[in-house]
């Protein structure tokens, strides 16, 4: 399927970006290059989370080998599904389990991040209520029913789960507040959903229930939310975590086993399909998977459900499995990626010439020569330092390319301490 016209909002937060050496936010479909068979395992997780089912994937990396960039792939394809998309970096203030605040903070991370199709750089926690909302409004003209009635009715549906009868009276207070045009009532629910209360009687006075979303309700919040998504019109929910190598630095082994134990939580409550509508993304290195003492495979039940396929070797892949491993990009796969972030330069610059294909080869070349195989491994400083060579280029129009790498290349050889961050001129 061909990607959409790069839009000039999209090649200019791409190329910036790329530059600073860091994951775009949008456009990133348009370079995507090698990780055609991963797209399709986890296109089919998309499709089962719309359905209504659940899928969990982990998604391991060394540093700078993609992860983040294909989780924004994901994050993209799931929009495009009409699925609701919520991430998250772990960081020592954020976690899945914790007793100090760190869960309830990741929790509020991701409904700030929280995107639909219609708002992919976030805040959509509004919009889903009040799509929740305009949708009951819509049935009950059609239905000639009182639109209280409709939405009670589907608020019914949540509350089996657990937090589910605050949840369904918070967004019933919405819904007063919708009517009424009550600003502060709506402030007050959305400040709930956010899980920015942090004392009970707070939430009371303001809202009339009981609890608050705090540390230990983190995964309950987010099944709930899975299925209030798909009952305002969306397919479901995604939640994509990066960053999790900072459980595995964890140094309290306690607080770390509590972590891997909610992981364990997810897998088992995902992979038996007890979640409606619901789809975990989590992206980690190789060492917060497999180290025997800090590491998930630490945690024996973990590592008895994350073992690789004994029967996927020598060139053999299994992509079914939870773990899905992204291997280093080819040398061609690489000139392709080198090709397209040429081609996403210079687009909409009809005045200028790309870069051919030689210019292309000589850059790999010297980037061979000068750093080998971490070419491939980390591709981010390879990309970061080929932009920064077209921003010079595009800046100094009296220059050759030929001449700006051969001029690179004197300097390394004067510095024998540089490495690749050289070529940023």
């Amino acid at each position: 399927m061909l990607s959409p016209p790069l839009r000039p909002r999209e090649r200019d937060a791409l190329v910036q970006a790329l530059r600073a050496g860091v994951t775009p936010r949008l456009g990133a479909r348009h370079i995507q290059v090698g990780r055609d068979a991963e797209m399709i395992a986890l296109d089919k997780d998309l499709d089962r989370v719309a359905d209504g089912g659940s899928a969990f994937r982990l998604v391991i990396g060394e540093y700078g080998s993609g992860k983040t960039f294909f989780l924004n792939l994901i994050r993209g394809e799931a929009m495009g599904r009409q699925l609701v998309v919520a991430n998250a970096d772990l960081n020592p203030g954020r976690r899945l389990q914790a007793s100090g605040g760190e869960a309830r903070s990741l929790y509020a991370e991701l409904m700030k991040n929280m995107a639909t199709r219609t708002k992919p750089l976030g805040g959509a926690l509004t919009t889903v209520v009040e799509k929740f909302i305009t949708t009951a409004l819509t049935e009950a003209r059609k239905t000639k029913v009182k639109p209280e009635d409709i939405i009670h009715e589907r608020l019914e549906n949540l509350t089996e789960l657990v937090m589910g009868y605050d949840f369904a009276m918070v967004i019933a207070a919405y819904w007063r507040a919708y009517e009424q045009d009550d600003d502060t009532l709506k402030a007050s629910a959305i400040r709930w959903l956010r899980g920015e209360f942090s004392a009970k009687t707070d939430a009371k006075q303001a809202l009339g229930v009981r609890e608050i979303i705090g540390d230990a309700a983190l995964y309950d919040q987010l099944k709930l939310l899975a299925r209030f998504c798909r009952l305002a019109g969306y397919q479901g929910l995604l939640i994509c975590l990066d960053e999790m190598v900072n459980l595995y630095k964890l140094p309290n082994p306690v607080s770390r086993n509590n972590n891997y134990e909610q992981i364990l939580r997810i897998l088992n409550d995902l992979e038996q399909g007890s979640a409606e509508g619901l789809g975990f993304i989590l992206g980690g290195t190789p060492e917060f998977l497999t180290d025997p003492r800090r590491g998930l495979y630490s945690y024996p039940a973990l590592q008895s459900r994350l073992t690789d396929n004994p029967f996927a070797r020598n060139g053999l892949v299994d992509l079914t499995g939870p773990v899905l491993r992204l291997a280093n990009l080819t040398r061609d796969q690489f000139v392709a990626l080198l090709d397209k972030v040429n081609g996403v330069y210079h687009s909409g610059q009809d005045d200028v010439v790309a870069l051919p294909a030689e210019a292309l080869s000589a850059f790999m070349s010297h980037c061979e020569q000068r750093i080998g195989d971490a070419t491939f491994r980390t591709p981010r400083d390879t990309i970061k330092a080929f932009v920064g060579l077209l921003a010079v280029l595009e800046q100094n129009e009296a220059i050759e390319w030929k001449d700006l790498v051969r001029q690179v290349e004197v300097k390394h050889d004067e510095d024998a301490g540089s490495d690749l961050k050289t070529l940023i001129i």
